[in-house]
Parts: C-alpha cells; sequence; structure tokens
C-alpha cells in the first residue's frame, strides 16, 4: 500500500524505535504512543504474531512500510490520526470498526470508545494490581465511577446506582449469578471470553431492562483455522480452554470448564476468602462442623460460516455453586444448611450481510437461575423443622437489528426486541405443619422498538440520537427511552462529550429476613407489579471532557442520575411495626477523574471519584432524604506498572471513605437508633496490591508455552471494616444483634498456566 501521499508533519518526525520479537499487539500499542496515533484492527489479527525490528529513528510512514513487508498487512488511513489495518492475504470481508478514542486506558487491552464505552479484551490484558489472571467483572471496578463496597467481584456499584441495575449478558443470554464463592470470584471464564463491552452512560436503545450499566460479554465470532488450548491452575481453581476447527473455514468449536478443587485440598487463598465470607455465620464460629462447598462453570460455542454474507453462533454457558455446612450442636441437637445457586443460558445467533451497507443480526436467548435453600433442624436425629427458601428465573427473547449505512458519514440502525421474564420466590417454613411466609410468581411479556442514528463529521461533531419504546404487556404499560450522545473535537487534543437518557427497569432484588444466620444470599429477584413494585425509571446526564498530549492523558465527567420508584423493606429496628416495601426515590451527584502518564515501558495512572448519593422513601425518616447505604463519597485509585518484554509487574493501592451506617445507643433495654438512617461513617478504606506475572517458552522448536504469576491484596493486611448491619429486627421481642464485617486480609495468588 503507498503512503508516499501521507507526508504530513505527523509522518515526517522521526522517534527512536524498535522491537526484538515483541507480540504484534503490544508492538500496535507503542506505536500509537509514540506517534500519537490510534490503529483499529480485529484482535485475531495480532493473534501469535510478533514483530523484530533494529532499533533506529524512523518516521511512521517508514516504520508502517517496515510492518507491511514483515507481516502482511496494510494501513488505511481514516485522517491524520485514525489508521485501520487490514491482512492483505485475508479474504474476510472487511468489517467497519468502532473507533477508539484511548487505547490502553488503564493498560493494554482497556480501550475507550467514541461512543463512550469501554472495550476490554482478556486476551489482551496487562496486569493489574491484585489479580494473577484477566477478570471480567475484577477489571471493571478498577474504572472511574465503579466501586465495590463489599469487596465482591460482582457486587458493583457504577454511578451510585444499585446492584441490581446492572445487566450482564454472556453472548447474548441475560445473567443473573452473582459470583462464584458469593460474589467473591466471577462467575465467567476470561479465557473464553473474546471481548466486553461496558457502558455506563449513553447507552445504545438496543440496551433495554436495566437502570445503571451494561457488561455485554462475547466469545469469539470468528472460525478458528488452527487448534489452540491452555491448562491452568491457581490458589482457588483449575480450568482448561480448547479452541479447534472443525471444518476447514466453515464450522469451529470453543469450549472452557473451571472448577474449585476444595474438596481434595484447601489452600491459603482459599481460606482467606472463606474466613470473608462466611464471617458471622455459624460457619466461621463453630469448630465441630462439615463443610463441603464448590463451584463449577463451562461454556461450549459452535460458530459455523456457510459463506461469506453469512455467519451462525451457538452457545452455551452453565454456572453452579453448591453448599451443605453441618454443625453438632448440644442436647443431640444438628444445624444443616444446604444451598444450591445455578444458572445456565443457551443462545443462537445470526449474522447476514445482505449488501454492503446493510446487515441483518438476529438472536435468541434462554436464560435460568435458580436458587435453593434449607434450613433444617434436627434433635435426636429426627427432622424439627425445615425453612426453605426459593428463587427461580426463565428469561426468554428474541431479537433483530437492521444495520444500515446510509453514506461515509451517516448509519441507521433499527431493531425490535421480544422478551418472556417468569419470576417466582417463595418462603416456608416446615415444623408439624407448612407455613407459607411469603411468595409471589409473575411474569411480564415486553415488546420493545428502537431506533439509532449516527452522524460523524470531524470537522463539527459525532453525534448518536437514538430512542427506545416498550409495551409492557401484563402491566398495560407504555415506556420511551430517548438517548443523545454527542462527541466534538474542541482543540487539537481536547475533546468534550455530552450525554443523556433515559431507561426504565422491571426485575429487581429485594432484601429478605432469613431465619438461620447463614445469611449469605439474602436478595431475591422479583418483577414490578405496578402497585407496590412499580416500574423503575432512570435519568442521567453527564457532561465531561477527554485531553490528551506528550504521553498524558485526563478524563473528566461529571454526572447527575435521578431514580424513581425505587422499593426498600422497611427497617424493624426503626419501625417494627412497619415492615412493608416503601416506594422512594434516590438522586445522584458525582464527577468521576482518570490522568495517566505513560513513560517508555512504565505505565502510571490514577483515578478519583466524587459520589453523593441520598435516597428518600415514603414511610420512612419522616419522609426526609438520608444518605443512600451504599454510597462512597470519595474514593481514590493509583497504580504503576511496568512491563519488560514478558516480564510485567503492578503496584496499585485503594482509598476510599467509609460507607454509611445507622448509629445505634446500646441500653439495658438493647440497642436504641434515635439519630436516623445512616448518619454516620465506617473508618475509611485503604489497601495496597500487587501483581506480576512472567511468560516463558519451552524451547524455539516447541509450541509449547507457559505463563506464572503472583499475587498479593492487601500487603499491609489493613483490617477494614466494610460493613455494619443489625439483624433480629422485625419484631418487638426478638433481641437485635449488631453484625459488623470485615475486608479481605493479605491473600496471596500462585498460578501456573500452559497454553500451546
Amino acid at each position: 500500500m503507498l503512503l508516499s501521499y501521507l507526508a504530513f508533519s505527523q509522518e515526517e518526525a522521526k522517534f527512536y524505535i524498535g522491537f526484538n520479537e515483541e507480540p504484534l499487539a503490544s508492538a500496535f500499542e507503542t506505536i500509537e504512543h509514540t506517534y500519537n496515533i490510534r490503529l483499529s484492527y480485529d484482535a485475531q489479527l495480532t493473534s501469535g504474531k510478533s514483530i523484530t525490528i533494529t532499533p533506529q529513528y524512523l518516521a511512521l510512514t517508514d516504520l508502517l512500510s517496515i510492518v507491511e513487508n514483515q507481516l502482511s498487512l496494510s494501513f488505511e488511513f481514516i485522517n491524520k490520526r485514525y489508521i485501520i489495518v487490514h491482512s492483505i492475504e485475508s479474504s474476510l470481508q472487511l468489517q467497519k470498526l468502532e473507533r477508539i478514542v484511548i487505547t490502553s486506558y488503564l493498560t493494554q487491552g482497556i480501550s475507550k470508545q467514541e461512543n463512550a464505552s469501554f472495550k476490554i479484551k482478556p486476551k489482551r490484558l496487562g496486569v493489574l494490581p491484585g489479580l494473577t489472571e484477566p477478570d471480567v467483572l475484577e477489571s471493571i471496578q478498577l474504572l472511574p465511577g465503579v466501586i465495590s463496597p463489599n469487596e465482591t467481584a460482582s457486587g458493583l456499584i457504577v454511578r451510585g446506582g444499585k446492584l441490581d441495575q446492572n445487566r450482564v449478558i454472556w453472548d447474548g443470554i441475560n445473567m443473573y449469578h452473582k459470583g462464584h464463592l458469593f460474589g467473591m470470584l466471577s462467575p465467567f471464564n476470561s479465557y473464553a471470553t473474546d471481548e466486553i463491552e461496558f457502558i455506563n452512560k449513553g447507552s445504545h436503545p438496543r440496551y433495554g431492562e436495566r437502570a445503571s450499566s451494561v457488561i455485554n460479554m462475547s466469545t469469539t465470532k470468528s472460525v478458528a483455522n488452527t487448534t489452540k488450548a491452555q491448562i491452568g491452575l491457581n490458589g482457588i481453581h483449575t480450568d482448561a480452554f480448547l479452541e479447534m476447527p472443525l471444518i476447514e473455514n466453515k464450522l469451529a468449536v470453543q469450549a472452557s470448564i473451571r472448577s474449585s478443587y476444595t474438596n481434595l485440598y484447601q489452600s491459603y487463598t482459599f481460606d482467606q476468602l472463606a474466613k470473608k465470607v462466611f464471617e458471622s455465620t455459624k460457619i466461621s464460629d463453630v469448630e465441630n462442623s462439615n463443610n463441603d462447598f464448590s463451584f463449577l462453570d463451562y461454556n461450549v460455542k459452535l460458530n459455523f460460516k456457510p459463506n461469506t454474507k453469512h455467519s451462525i453462533f451457538a452457545s452455551i454457558i452453565s454456572i453452579n455453586n453448591e453448599l451443605d455446612y453441618t454443625v453438632s450442636g448440644t442436647d443431640n441437637k444438628m444445624f444443616n444448611d444446604v444451598m444450591q445457586i445455578s444458572n445456565s443460558g443457551y443462545g443462537l445467533g445470526w449474522e447476514a450481510q445482505w449488501q454492503p451497507k446493510l446487515k441483518q443480526v438476529t438472536n435468541l436467548f434462554f436464560s435460568e437461575y435458580e436458587l435453593d435453600y434449607n434450613y433444617i433442624t434436627f434433635e435426636d436425629e429426627e427432622e424439627q423443622s425445615n425453612f426453605e427458601k426459593r428463587n427461580v428465573i426463565y428469561d426468554s427473547g428474541i431479537s433483530t437489528e437492521i444495520q444500515y449505512q446510509l453514506n461515509s458519514q451517516q448509519d441507521l440502525t433499527l431493531g425490535y426486541q421480544y422478551v418472556l421474564k417468569d419470576v417466582g420466590y417463595i418462603f416456608k417454613n416446615t415444623a408439624n405443619l407448612e407455613f407459607i411466609l411469603d411468595q409471589d410468581d409473575s411474569k411480564i411479556q415486553t415488546h420493545s422498538v428502537y431506533t439509532n442514528y449516527d452522524y460523524k463529521n470531524p470537522k463539527l461533531f459525532n453525534v448518536s440520537i437514538g430512542a427506545r419504546a416498550t409495551y409492557y404487556e401484563e402491566l398495560d404499560a407504555f415506556r420511551l427511552e430517548p438517548r443523545l450522545l454527542l462527541y466534538k473535537t474542541l482543540l487539537k487534543n481536547l475533546t468534550l462529550q455530552l450525554s443523556g437518557e433515559v431507561k426504565h427497569q422491571i426485575l429487581s432484588e429485594i432484601d429478605e429476613t432469613v431465619i438461620s444466620d447463614l445469611s449469605l444470599e439474602n436478595r431475591l429477584w422479583r418483577l414490578a407489579n405496578g402497585k407496590e413494585f412499580p416500574i423503575i425509571n432512570s435519568k442521567q446526564a453527564s457532561l465531561g471532557f477527554i485531553y490528551e498530549n506528550k504521553g498524558w492523558m485526563l478524563d473528566v465527567d461529571g454526572y447527575y442520575k435521578t431514580m424513581d420508584n425505587i422499593t426498600a423493606l422497611s427497617f424493624g429496628f426503626l419501625n417494627p411495626e412497619n415492615s412493608q416495601y416503601n416506594i422512594g426515590e434516590r438522586d445522584v451527584v458525582g464527577v468521576d477523574v482518570f490522568l495517566k502518564k505513560r513513560y517508555n515501558k512504565i505505565n502510571s495512572w490514577i483515578g478519583y471519584g466524587f459520589n453523593h448519593s441520598r435516597s428518600k422513601y415514603e414511610n420512612l425518616n419522616d419522609e426526609r432524604a438520608f444518605t443512600s447505604r451504599s454510597n462512597v463519597l470519595h474514593a481514590v485509585t493509583a497504580a504503576v506498572s511496568y512491563k519488560l518484554s514478558d516480564f510485567q509487574m503492578a503496584l496499585g493501592w485503594r482509598w476510599q471513605t467509609g460507607k454509611p451506617f445507622t448509629a445505634s445507643t446500646v441500653t439495658e433495654d438493647g440497642y436504641e437508633f434515635n439519630e436516623g438512617i445512616n448518619t454516620e461513617r465506617l473508618p475509611n478504606y485503604h489497601r495496597l496490591d500487587f501483581s506480576s506475572t512472567y511468560d516463558f517458552s519451552f524451547s524455539n522448536r516447541n509450541k509449547l508455552k507457559g505463563k506464572v504469576g503472583l499475587s498479593i491484596r492487601n500487603i499491609y493486611n489493613q483490617n477494614n471494616l466494610i460493613n455494619r448491619e443489625y439483624i433480629g429486627n422485625n419484631d418487638f421481642e426478638n433481641e437485635i444483634e449488631r453484625i459488623d464485617k470485615f475486608s479481605l486480609g493479605l491473600t496471596p495468588n500462585l498460578m501456573f498456566r500452559l497454553y500451546w
């Protein structure tokens, strides 16, 4: 490809650059930072490729010519800064790629798109503090505006939202599982995940159903030409991954499996995680016990490409956690906690490129989530009582979307979605007689149509305008959700981003009182009914800017969010006569700031988040607003990473203000609450994390490669108080007990991996 016509000043500037068997993805990252450009390419293009260039002073045009000759690549310049990379040998149809605003946002493999979303490529992900392996949900926690106050992988609070307001999607399948080991580990295998799209504002109207964020994970869409395999082991689990062709250039399969091995051996890493999870429960308090815990997840995907215009996939995912805990008490009494949490899903997709400018994407999915919990008491080996809790979700749907490119600057999207949600839960207690304490079983069918219009003009602005209209059949309700995203270049290195959106949500979680003090999974899903559980309404507007210059990058974004029709169970210790669900609202004001500096092989960044969230409910706190329970007013993350060839290391520090809690006074009659709701805060939280990995080859002639890693969380073993709550609060006669929960202590983890 001729590059002579691109003789502008940027290409004439020469920089000292060179590579020695550098992986192509890493080399591209260095080129981007050195020449201040952006390269867009399919991840498969760089897979397994490396490059060697003798260190020398080179202009960009000369450097790209060398890369072209070595690797049979071509470079298409969109403008002076944005370049699309193609494979000369590839016969695949070229696809329109999303323009990247910031590459290596935190580290290699995380980028920020022009549509304000974040793209995470786990296979390209650099080392992050506290993680030896790429983790889908833990990686998102390091992004601005995202926190996990309870130190769980899945307990994400995004811009002051609630835990249940994050929509999690795997290959088009809605997922509800909260994570292995009761949220401590991500339930999704990162080695099987090809790409993650994280959206916290200005989301595309194809994404409905939740009021806060979207986490859209997808496995590979390409048909593999060669067989690849991996096996790995760390302090918690072991896993395996396989990708292989079945019919050349037509059909390929990808499969992965991951399982705990705690039934064989419980490492120090697992003990530390279990200590935090089972804190303040019988499992941590009693020595005479038998605790059997395990988890398993797997996924299989088939990719079929009958011709260049059509592609089909079928995907299966299964996640399962089991706990069977028995403790022997006094007077021949025995207590047994049995819990099983599972989430399985099935997805089918079809993409058709009818014309060069016309594409259709159709998907079907089915997701089943089930939580079963039994608390059984025995006396003289005879069952005395059985408290049962069950939560079931059947979620299925079909969607089709038309994507039409009007011209080089304009795109139009039209789509339709049908979804059926069937959700039920029950609480019952069986002694001599069976008593149903609470139950619900309902379903809602939704019909949604949406459209989105994109206009891109680098000389003026880029704008995305969309709307989503949804009809809830059983509720006989209609909701309209407009969306707007504006991207404008103000100066050479300064861009402006503005967004606004309205969202609605019919499925949410409730907190229930549990008879057993195990209390590991207290939150249950239920559907809106238009009465005491109305449809949740969320509105968000944000305004920010991005500045880049000479290796510096500053991203600042302010936002305002409101949520109406949220529900909460009354605090019985404040008013034992009121144990109903109350409808309320929440207002959130926040600012996210992210500053990064890259210098040669050293990458450093610091992020700051300010979030002020207040809630107000009917019949609570005299209907006066109070600080939201999960609100973290200030949060700071800082990290520095270093990469030298196949060795990587990262050190990161987190600091944040403590969560609010309701203050109490100890009297002769027990605890009294006279100061209102969430008027005090826990002590400030902080911890230091470290990670390091090393990739190696067994020989130059052998394809077998290895990787070892070490991570240490909470290096100085800070004892952080992360939660304070009260139980026994739903009856005048029950004694109130205060429960304090603490953070994870010093927790090392080792990793060893083989791949070929």
